[in-house]
């Protein structure tokens, strides 16, 4: 069983945001660039570490959160699609921090990530004893997601533009969910974003 210090959040942040036109980790919300906003989240979740995967426009990002408590991970491969981003955080943290027991994984496009809903994701890995904690919104089972350390593996193998959700399909009776039906607000695009800040 987990506990939240042996927890690492892992924000992964290297796209280029192409739909969008702009890097969307920059967009504003509440007051400070998207990103800043997740990442200030997770650091409240108290988990016992965040890393934020950083790629595309790194070094016009990575000064927005570089004064935060946090790992800053460069992925040199960020065009091969996300899956990219979470072998570089797992690799990370399996050569640095080996008594890390699992990791809670986060986009910067979904505005409604809170450390409430980390902490739900961590509390229902201690009550279920599942090894995956699955957000669910609309038909979707997806990020925010829990996995724990027997997954490692099989995340560092995932390829192309394709992430966690195909573990998570995989091994559904592994899977338990939580639900976050604002989840399915994602900012991929300029009207995305417009339409949310109305």
């Amino acid at each position: 069983m987990l506990k939240t210090s042996s927890v690492a959040v892992i924000i992964l942040a290297a796209g280029a945001s192409r739909r969008m036109g702009r890097p969307k980790q920059l967009l504003s919300y509440n007051g400070q660039s998207l990103l800043k906003y997740i990442t200030k989240c997770a650091i409240a979740s108290l988990c016992n570490l965040v890393i934020v995967v950083l790629g595309a426009n790194a070094e016009k990002i990575e000064p927005e959160i570089a004064s935060l408590p946090i790992k800053i991970i460069k992925n040199d491969q960020w065009n091969q699609g996300i899956s990219s981003s979470i072998s570089c955080g797992i690799n990370y943290i399996q050569q640095q921090y080996s008594n890390l027991d699992g990791v809670v994984f986060l986009t910067c496009d979904q505005p409604f990530v809170s450390a409430e809903l980390i902490k739900q994701l961590i509390d229902a890995h201690h009550s279920t004893k599942k090894p995956i904690i699955a957000s669910q919104y609309g038909e979707t089972l997806g990020i925010p997601a829990l996995f724990s350390r027997n997954f490692f593996p099989a995340l560092i193998k995932l390829q192309g533009d394709r992430g966690a959700k195909k573990i998570i399909n995989q091994h559904r009776d592994l899977v338990s969910v939580i639900d976050f039906p604002q989840g399915s607000i994602d900012l991929d695009t300029l009207e995305n974003y417009q339409q949310f800040i109305q």
